[in-house]
């Protein structure tokens, strides 16, 4: 424990993320790379003995990091320093290993494989977070409560519905995050400066041939098609609008996060906390919202790095700089690592939500008075008051009641007061009936189960069994 841990692999990222952007899993995949390459060209009619094709193909697993960190250190040089490791296992293919291709064959290509799984990896944990969502909104779709607008009272509305506008952001984030994945492409075999030169001098001047071979490169690594045209690099904007869509993510989960904070202060809705969970270590008492806190966190920092590839993107010049490489190797993975790592965080707070209906009521109850002022005025006027006599009475009223409770920190009297008015001829009995809070709630209920139907049923028919299949449970760690 001497040297810098990365807290993405120690404290939040899960083992399948990891794994995505592990080192040797990369190095695996530039092998597959060169195999494709060779096999393609050897189809093709280049001169590639298939005993070259058959030890690349044994040895695609056998990958000694050591020697390929003793190679880097004498070529400073990553990708001929694997060149030359692939070599040792399979001696026949030495010699046409990475034949007419450039750097970028293996290190762009290979990103775009990353970039294909860690969505995957993304879209599954965010099918998961909707499941629970959904059945948290379907349980609790006629529970009110109040509702917020600046973090002031304001008409009530349901737990289930508030739960839709979560849903909702993050199915907007889902629509993103398939586009990215339906429109991602391959880099392909495009040559130093992506004219493909040096495939068209290898098949002698044949386009044909130079293009069966880019395609036949694609397929096999599991793409129906590349970008148009390419530099030496696929195009840096990819990396921008892949990270934008993570920050989109992230944003969604922040919000649903800073609203449980507010939830838990109100002590109405609360993430999970555990049998001998620690709040404070001075004070006992406490229940914090750390999982929620944490999403926020990370969250912020997934933002912030979707401005790298922007910059990246922005400062390419011509076919290509380096500048990009070393920013790459930070931004990327870490926005995915974090993402991640916020998604079993949400996942676990999703299927734990613990709602505290007395305290809701409790909230409520408190300014629901305020909120029926409009129906107990019609309720008089339509008995042959004088509308606007009983406006300025409410409000007198309101405005007194308030600050009793501001300067007293008593509950309002609000009804009481209005039924000691003559004006309105109501006795309280009558006005508390008028203060049943699903007179308030509007729509809301049907709301829920028009969203849930139109809306999160659908999407969850055409991922859930897929995430189901590939995701284990969800390690959360402190």
């Amino acid at each position: 424990m001497d040297r810098y841990s990365h807290p993405l692999g120690e404290r939040y990222a899960s083992a399948e993320m990891q794994a995505i952007f592990a080192p040797v899993h990369r190095y695996r995949i530039w092998r597959r790379l060169w195999l494709a390459l060779a096999a393609a060209q050897h189809e093709l009619g280049l001169s590639i003995p298939q005993e070259a094709l058959d030890e690349m193909r044994s040895g695609l697993d056998d990958i000694d990091l050591s020697k390929a960190a003793e190679y880097e250190k004498r070529f400073r040089h990553d990708v001929m320093a694997h060149v030359h490791l692939f070599g040792d296992v399979a001696p026949a293919a030495s010699g046409i290993i990475h034949l007419g291709a450039t750097s970028a064959f293996v290190g762009d290509n290979a990103d775009l494989i990353l970039h294909r799984e860690a969505l995957t990896l993304i879209r599954d944990r965010m099918v998961r977070c909707i499941v629970h969502l959904a059945k948290f909104a379907a349980e609790h779709r006629n529970l009110p409560t109040l509702g917020f607008t600046h973090f002031q009272p304001a008409q009530p509305t349901t737990v289930g519905k508030r739960a839709t506008l979560w849903l909702q952001d993050l199915l907007l984030d889902m629509e993103e995050l398939e586009f990215r994945l339906k429109t991602l492409r391959f880099r392909g075999v495009q040559g130093t400066t992506g004219t493909q030169a040096s495939f068209l001098e290898l098949f002698e001047g044949d386009h044909e041939k130079v293009d069966a071979l880019n395609e036949a490169v694609a397929k096999r690594m599991g793409f129906s098609e590349g970008y148009g045209v390419t530099g030496q690099t696929y195009p840096r904007k990819v990396d921008a609008q892949i990270l934008g869509t993570l920050a989109n993510v992230a944003s969604s989960a922040s919000k649903m996060g800073h609203d449980l904070r507010l939830l838990s202060h109100l002590r109405e809705v609360e993430e999970p906390f555990e049998e001998e969970q620690i709040g404070s270590s001075a004070m006992p008492y406490k229940r914090n919202p750390m999982r929620a806190e944490r999403i926020c966190a990370l969250a912020r920092h997934v933002i912030v790095l979707a401005q790298d590839p922007l910059f990246t993107a922005a400062t390419q010049w011509l076919e290509r700089t380096l500048d990009d490489s070393a920013n790459r190797r930070l931004s990327i993975p870490d926005a995915f690592l974090a993402l991640d790592g916020i998604l079993v965080l949400l996942e676990n707070v999703s299927s734990g939500l613990v709602v505290n209906p007395q305290m809701i009521r409790k909230n409520l109850e408190e300014y629901l008075p305020f909120m029926a002022t409009e129906t107990i005025l019609m309720q008089a006027s339509s008995a042959g008051g004088d509308r606007q006599k009983l406006h300025e009475r409410i409000r007198r009223h309101s405005l007194a009641a308030a600050d009793r409770m501001k300067n007293e920190g008593v509950p309002a009297d609000l009804l009481e007061r209005i039924a000691d008015d003559d004006i309105f001829d109501m006795d309280l009995e009558q006005l508390r009936e008028l203060c049943d809070a699903t007179r308030f709630i509007g729509r809301a209920p049907q709301q829920v189960d028009r969203f849930l139907a139109e809306w999160v049923q659908p999407t969850l028919a055409r991922l859930e069994d897929g995430a189901d299949q590939r995701l284990g449970e969800p390690d959360v760690r402190v």
